[in-house]
């Protein structure tokens, strides 16, 4: 049961997938519920996406808010049509139920070997016969229960955490109840599945009520919300979101050369992604130890994924390109104007995979420690005649221009492209804070020693392919050298200006805080302020009518105040850093919040980067550290946030859809999962926030974005845990442990209303799919091993059309490929993009030529016609929400496809080989 508020749709994919691949092989089964009976609220992609995508009936769970299960009880509601998705509609909806008693048996009917419960008494020659007294409870249960759903059916789930250490003791008991109440004939009991259940609902052919939205925010009791696994854990939740990009990136270049039957593949990090999806996985809410060894399988298999990806790209960068077949590309979009596709008529390559001698082939390198800004090939000295090989790789279908940036130590270096021309690149000092975190990690490491820099340079990369350039090092004052940053140390009062092509930043001198927002290009302008703040967690003894600690489940402050992180009596000196390719400036917001505020020279968003922690606690207060945003959009208790990266839902403060709400905790009451961004508006504007990670966050005041970025606890929260959410770095050179540190990033835009979904969108994917990074040391004037230094496997000059990205492209054999590609626009979300698309798959495959394609259900186990969904009725005056499209159904023979808004096509491609 994967997590539904903290995991990533793509990622709920693949782990769905892999289990459903499992049960077809070993049983030859496909799953028609979905069993979520534990996650701790559920999401509107768990709905359509993981549920009637994959060709579910219906899906139950446990967990529900307390408020809502009461109503619903009244109502006769626990079970209803569930339509998760405003886009979908109908065409994605599923029978939704909540189950009467969480996952446990009604009281007094748990047959576990420790159970303290009576077993059924029938032997005549003992003591303390009940058999009665056993069938009228039993009857009388059941009668109850009966009230409360619709039809003449109810189901009990007989079993709970660690019942079944004995399972004998239940199946003896289960098989004299079953027997007795049979016999007494008032109610009719048997073994059943979910399965039998839901046809037995159906088959009642009564009306169902309709159920919008989520199950966000969960309280299992007043004052217990469980919003703070949203943020717990949030390095683990960094890792995982990070290692994510990557397996699409090794799924990618393991297609493009076959994947291996020895030496290293995918699969490991594929399995312990799945793994770790886990409702106490991801959710943050293990054990540190269990944490740990989560962290150890991810490591483990990304050290395999590593080695894989090392391995093909020196047969890329050093294979022999031949033309094999020509084709014209295909009219893609007619609705959207296609911007960059190039020239069309040139001949696609085909890769020929002996390229020269082993031994002679590049020895790549990768850094996964560039978050903390460390990067062994890059520091190393590039001397003259030598050049750094960067490779940029791009696994999304656009092509894409961006800045990167990798630690030097070397002030005197020039950056080549692939065709050898000096292009624009800067030298950017490192903050204290990364300096810190630095440190931390790499300790004495003799590398550490020198003077470490950022170079940043623009690299182009084409669509689903890399881009190579050469660093070398440069002549003292050649105009070809990287420019070096103009750094200013202000601590007078007044504004600093950041400015880029279209975008005007205003920040306090005093206090580094942003002032002012205004974009030359969409005429927007904002006043804005971004802040750092603290609840102080409760410790459980504050009040005796409200006993309940905050902990890795739930987020409770003692009050609503948030406490500033900002010394107002003591302010930092900023440092600002100007250059030719982008400005920044350097905050020291206390000793243990650091934060850069970074604007490039082409964008029209601002992008900061924090260094959060150790957070102290040597007042024996628990933290729960949040950034604010706070501007002047007239919001009305308004706000927006992605449901796992994907559909973003409305959210209204101190509001439900379904009940009304009994607010006992307006802070943490109000709170959300967030995995994509979070978006507030008006008539005028929108304001957005992206995130890097799962996190949590609200709006608690009209006009205001909060996202918590850190927890360091002192107390359990008694959900099961068992310990205090108190991180720590523990080092083994001697040194102390310390809290965690928390390094990451997040996105700001405003933009006016209508404009600000393309920003969130293509930003949003371009976040969670960056450019994987390479690296190698080569003679300067011999690159005889990179004869292909700019590679893409797509057909000459095309670029899928920008509202399409691949969220699979994953080879299950030699001759079959699983892809999915993924429409990220809803329904009148966009003037332009929200319109269907249509692909031709050739165009995909520059280097095979496809033989058959196929649809299936989206976790890949039958064919798309075979899903047979059944039909609800609706009550009457419960209307579906929008008018749902479908792209078209794909014909045999035929290789292009239509993706209507929020579509997901999962294709089974078959193709022709000549050896």
């Amino acid at each position: 049961m994967h997590d539904e508020a903290s995991t990533h749709y793509i990622d709920m994919i693949d782990q769905t997938t892999l289990g459903h691949r499992y049960i077809k092989k070993q049983f030859n089964k496909v799953p028609r519920i979905g069993w979520q009976i534990d996650p701790f609220g559920h999401s509107a992609i768990q709905a359509y996406l993981l549920g009637a995508e994959v060709g579910f009936d219906a899906v139950f769970f446990g967990r529900a808010d307390y408020q809502d299960i009461a109503k619903r009880r009244i109502d006769r509601t626990m079970e209803f049509v569930w339509q998760g998705s405003r886009t979908l509609g109908s065409t994605a909806q599923i029978l939704g139920g909540v189950l009467n008693n969480l996952y446990v048996p009604p009281h007094g009917f748990e047959f576990d070997i420790a159970s303290a419960d009576p077993p059924i008494q029938d032997n005549p020659l003992l003591y303390d016969i009940n058999v009665q007294e056993r069938v009228d409870s039993f009857v009388k249960l059941a009668v109850e229960q009966g009230k409360e759903f619709r039809t003449n059916h109810i189901m009990w789930t007989m079993g709970s955490d660690f019942t079944y250490e004995n399972a004998n003791t239940w199946f003896k008991q289960i098989d004299k109840l079953i027997h007795y109440v049979n016999k007494d004939g008032r109610v009719n009991a048997f073994y059943s599945t979910p399965s039998i259940y839901v046809d037995a609902n159906h088959a009642e052919n009564i009306p169902w009520p309709l159920k919008l939205d989520d199950f966000f925010p969960y309280a299992d009791r007043p004052h217990c919300y469980w919003t703070g696994y949203f943020t717990s854990r949030p390095t683990l939740k960094r890792y995982v979101r990070q290692l994510s990009a990557y397996l699409q990136v090794a799924r990618q270049l393991e297609f493009l050369i076959g994947k291996r039957k020895v030496g290293p593949t995918t699969d490991s990090l594929e399995e312990a992604m799945a793994v770790v999806q886990h409702h106490d996985g991801i959710s943050g809410t293990e054990q540190q130890h269990v944490a740990d060894d989560y962290a150890k399988r991810l490591a483990l298999g990304a050290a395999e994924a590593e080695e894989l990806v090392g391995s093909v790209l020196p047969i890329l960068l050093g294979s022999k390109l031949k033309a094999r077949y020509k084709k014209e590309i295909n009219s893609e979009m007619k609705t959207v104007p296609h911007v960059g596709s190039g020239n069309t008529s040139r001949s696609p390559p085909e890769i020929s995979y002996s390229p020269m001698n082993k031994d002679k082939l590049l020895k790549v390198q990768q850094c996964a420690l560039l978050n903390i800004s460390y990067c062994p090939p890059t520091e190393a000295d590039i001397v003259s005649g030598k050049s750094l090989v960067v490779v940029a790789y791009n696994s999304l279908g656009w092509a894409r221009e961006e800045l990167i940036r990798i630690p030097v130590t070397n002030s005197m270096l020039e950056v080549k492209d692939s065709k050898g021309n000096v292009i624009p690149s800067q030298l950017v000092p490192l903050s204290e804070g990364f300096e810190k975190v630095r440190n931390i990690y790499i300790g004495d490491d003799s590398q550490n020693k020198h003077l470490i820099f950022w170079l940043v340079f623009y690299v182009a990369v084409p669509p689903f392919g890399y881009n190579s350039y050469f660093v070398t090092t440069s002549m003292a004052n050649t105009p070809n050298q990287a420019s070096k940053s103009s750094v200013e140390k202000l601590d007078t009062v007044g504004d600093v200006v950041l400015k880029s092509r279209d975008l005007t930043l205003s920040l306090s001198k005093l206090n580094g805080q942003l002032m002012h927002f205004e974009n030359h290009r969409t005429k927007t302008n904002a006043s804005i302020e971004q802040s750092y703040c603290w609840y102080n967690a409760s410790d459980g003894n504050t009040n005796e009518s409200r006993l309940q600690a905050s902990g890795a489940y739930i987020f409770r402050p003692n009050s609503s105040t948030c406490f500033p992180v900002q010394d107002p009596n003591n302010y930092a000196p900023l440092k600002v850093i100007r250059g030719t390719l982008v400005d920044e400036i350097h905050q020291e917001i206390s000793p243990w919040v650091f934060q850069v505020v970074r604007l490039l020279k082409t964008s029209e968003h601002v992008e900061i980067e924090f260094v959060v922690g150790p957070i102290p606690i040597e007042d024996d207060l628990g933290k729960e550290l949040v950034t604010k945003l706070h501007t002047n959009i007239s919001s009305v208790g308004e706000f927006y946030t992605d449901s796992n990266g994907r559909d973003f839902v409305k959210r209204v403060r101190n509001y439900r859809s379904d009940w009304n709400l009994n607010v006992t905790e307006p802070v943490a009451g109000n709170y959300y999962p967030v995995n994509l961004g979070i978006y507030l508006k008006d008539n005028e504007k929108e304001a957005s926030l992206l995130v890097d990670r799962a996190i949590g966050g609200s709006s608690l005041t009209d006009g205001e974005l909060e996202v918590m970025l850190h927890r360091r606890l002192l107390h359990d929260d008694g959900r099961g845990v068992a310990e205090a959410l108190n991180e720590s770095i523990c080092i083994s050179n001697g040194e102390p442990c310390q809290g965690l540190v928390v390094q990451g990033q997040f996105f700001i835009n405003i933009d006016p209303v209508g404009n600000a979904a393309r920003w969130r969108r293509t930003q949003g994917q371009k976040i969670y799919s960056p450019l994987q990074l390479a690296f190698a040391m080569i003679p300067e004037t011999n690159h005889s091993t990179i004869t292909t230094p700019e590679f893409s496997s797509l057909i000459a000059g095309y670029e899928l059309p920008p509202n399409i990205v691949i969220i699979t492209l994953q080879e299950l054999d030699e001759k079959n490929l699983l892809l999915r590609l993924a429409h990220i626009y809803e329904a009148n979300e966009d003037a332009e993009l929200s319109q269907v698309a249509t692909i031709n798959l050739e165009n995909l495959f520059a280097h095979r030529k496809i033989d058959k394609v196929s649809e299936l259900s989206l976790s890949a186990n039958q064919l798309r016609s075979k899903m047979k969904p059944l039909k609800w009725k609706l009550e009457t005056g419960a209307q579906m929400v929008g008018s749902p499209i479908r792209g078209a159904p794909i014909k045999d023979g035929q290789f292009s496809i239509e993706i209507a808004p929020m579509e997901i096509k999962t294709l089974s491609i078959k193709f022709k080989y000549d050896n």
